[in-house]
């Protein structure tokens, strides 16, 4: 069984690439250093939080769920840019 792609490794690519609101793609190199790094970042503490909440005893499963409710209810906070 071959690994999953990371999503930092899809998200940001030809195939799937970072678009504005209005469909154009980010073509930008800074910015999409920019969301890649953060991604990684992302995946790091999720994945230390959920290595710490398995090792206290909780269910792996629920924190999953936990980790993807979180990312559902954010919201950016400002209006898209331009």
């Amino acid at each position: 069984m071959s690994e999953p792609t990371l999503t930092e490794h899809l998200y940001g690519t030809p195939a799937k690439p970072w678009v504005r609101p209005d469909g154009t793609v980010i073509a930008c190199t800074e910015k999409l250093k920019t969301m890649r790094e953060n991604l990684e970042e992302l995946r790091q503490i999720a994945q230390d939080a959920l290595e710490d909440a398995v090792l206290m005893g909780c269910d792996e499963g629920l924190v999953k769920e936990a980790l993807i409710h979180l990312v559902q209810t954010l919201s950016s906070g400002y209006a898209p840019a331009d």
